[in-house]
């Protein structure tokens, strides 16, 4: 069965404000992450890879997971073209009952939780997935009041509120969370009004490998 994503991906890169927030993102998950090359990193809803491929030069493995092959085929070739060696791309389905197989340094996924029903659940798959002391950095947006999209359809959260997705975060095992603004995005919203939509990231460390060896 095609995914919703599949026919949009050719095109996806072509929309201004997608590549400047991914940018946007990428440099506030930089800034947050020191990157390094021994570090195993996975993106969570990669898309075209906007945002993690531009990681990929400085780390040891980059691993882009989707559930649009579309979106895949595209992450890949553009990989491809960078003469990337060490990207691999997977299309899984995480709440579908997918799980992800490794183990990461560092789980970044942007604008993607917002199409996801049940947030923590996710996020106690993504702590499993991560090494001790591996970081999960989440950016999303702040509530929009249904503006940002142009169609809400397979839409699930309107925006987050951060306190929240830091509970969540805990919720799930992790420690050290911190909030911070990622981005800023001016469009029009879906009533053809001008409007500043801001994204967060939200960032937390998986700390169950120190607290299991003090046990």
């Amino acid at each position: 069965m095609e995914n919703r994503f599949d026919k949009d991906a050719r095109s996806w890169d072509e929309k201004n404000h997608r590549v400047k927030l991914a940018s946007d993102v990428a440099e506030s998950i930089g800034l947050a992450v020191q990157m390094n090359p021994d570090m195993d990193i996975l993106d969570f809803g990669c898309g075209t890879g906007l945002v993690s491929l531009g990681f990929a030069g400085g780390v040891k493995t980059l691993t882009g997971v989707d559930n649009s092959a579309g979106m895949l085929e595209v992450f890949s070739e553009k990989a491809d073209s960078m003469g990337l060696q060490n990207v691999r791309s997977l299309n899984l389905n995480l709440t579908g009952g997918g799980t992800i197989p490794g183990h990461y340094d560092l789980i970044l996924s942007s604008m993607t939780l917002h199409h996801i029903e049940e947030i923590l659940p996710l996020l106690s798959k993504l702590f499993a997935a991560l090494k001790p002391g591996g970081i999960l950095c989440i950016a999303d947006l702040d509530p929009d009041d249904g503006f940002f999209h142009s169609d809400n359809t397979g839409i699930y959260h309107l925006g987050f509120d951060r306190e929240f997705m830091m509970e969540m975060f805990r919720s799930a095992g992790f420690k050290d969370v911190t909030a911070r603004t990622a981005a800023s995005v001016s469009r029009p919203g879906s009533d053809g009004i001008d409007r500043e939509f801001s994204v967060f990231l939200v960032t937390g460390k998986a700390w169950w490998g120190r607290v299991k060896s003090e046990e």
